[in-house]
């Protein structure tokens, strides 16, 4: 017999959220995962809001908010404002039910920018991270670090002379005019860009476009190729060494040497002093192309020196999906510490994404 096509126009629901989430979703795994973390940074989050006024978003809600944004590739807060209006399981993940109003995406924006002030980021990364079911998936012994570009929120019109008026324009055009650039010499210590002047001119290599844009970087463990750590800097020659350095040294505080795996480009040989006496034992890659490579016969007769050099490419996997999936291609943010924020909460969500499946896999 065939079934009528009549809307059933129910008053009530007597079906929760939590009926309406399959067992076997990925999510609830992670939330799982997501709501220990938040559980540790009580404190963290406290201190950010005040005991009086009127009671904002929860910052648990925004962050788990944020989280699915990651996930489905969300282009906007309107966007994921829509998003929840309808869709029953970014509702359970959030927190919000079924008869719960949706916040208006510039009140969540407004909310959201207090967490951007604070290091929550971080703390959250860490907060995964140290959960024991977590922990033990972790190496402590091999890791790999690795930069990637991330583009400044800022046009090449907006790069233009340091202290100098801008005559005024004959043919109008507003602020998005036609601009002629040929025969123009530009630089970082002569201009900066005006909508983000924390950006940086930089190029990615020979025969590459230069743009306007930070370094994000992310210190790798070899078991399970997770991120145990991330930051971002301005874009420049000396960035990524730095950067290896500041994320390995908590980590080479040991009786035990570790070792750092990384490509051509931290083939200096004051960056692998540094790391020889932290004792770290440096797995970087020979840059072998005109000139002398501080790497030599002492590290690379190890078998674990070609390990090392395999499993470090792991980490390009993890900053596509930051960059494609996350969105961080292109920030959304404007100045290093906002950007370096939304860097470093992407790597936590590329973490939360595999362990669930780590974690159910055999040990």
């Amino acid at each position: 017999m065939r079934g009528g096509d009549a809307r059933s126009g129910s008053f009530f629901s007597y079906v929760d959220l939590e009926a309406r989430v399959p067992r076997s979703h990925p999510l609830r795994a992670i939330r799982l995962l997501v709501n220990e973390a938040l559980a540790a940074l009580e404190k963290e989050f406290s201190a950010l809001y005040s005991p009086l006024g009127r009671p904002s978003i929860p910052p648990e809600m925004l962050l788990r908010a944020m989280l699915l944004q990651a996930f489905y590739s969300i282009r906007s807060e309107r966007q994921l404002m829509e998003r929840l209006e309808f869709d029953l399981l970014f509702r359970w993940f959030v927190g919000l039910g079924i008869d719960d109003t949706v916040w208006d995406h510039s009140v969540f924006s407004k909310n959201r920018d207090r967490l951007l002030e604070g290091d929550i980021a971080g703390k959250f990364l860490n907060a995964v991270l140290e959960q024991p079911r977590v922990k033990r998936l972790l190496s402590t012994d091999h890791f790999s670090v690795d930069g990637t570009l991330i583009e400044a929120w800022a046009s090449m019109k907006s790069f233009k002379p340091k202290d100098v008026d801008e005559p005024p324009s004959e043919g109008g055009g507003g602020r998005n005019r036609e601009t002629d650039f040929h025969g123009e010499k530009r630089s970082n210590e002569t201009h900066a860009s005006t909508t983000d002047p924390e950006a940086r001119l930089y190029r990615k290599g020979a025969g590459k476009e230069a743009k306007l844009c930070f370094i994000g970087h992310a210190l790798m463990e070899n078991r399970n190729a997770l991120f145990i750590a991330a930051c971002l800097t301005q874009a420049d020659g000396h960035g990524e060494r730095v950067a290896a350095l500041h994320m390995i040294e908590p980590r080479a505080d040991r009786p035990k040497p570790i070792t750092l795996g990384a490509d051509k480009a931290y083939d200096a040989e004051d960056f692998v002093n540094e790391l020889r006496a932290m004792k770290v034992t440096p797995h970087v890659a020979q840059n072998t192309s005109g000139r002398a490579s501080a790497i030599d016969g002492r590290t690379t007769r190890h078998a674990g020196y070609a390990i090392s050099q395999r499993i470090r490419k792991k980490i390009e996997e993890g900053f596509g999906w930051i960059k494609t999936i996350a969105g961080q291609e292109k920030t959304k943010f404007r100045g290093r510490d906002r950007v370096g924020w939304a860097f470093t909460f992407a790597a936590a969500a590329y973490n939360l994404v595999r362990l669930p499946k780590l974690m159910a896999a055999p040990a």
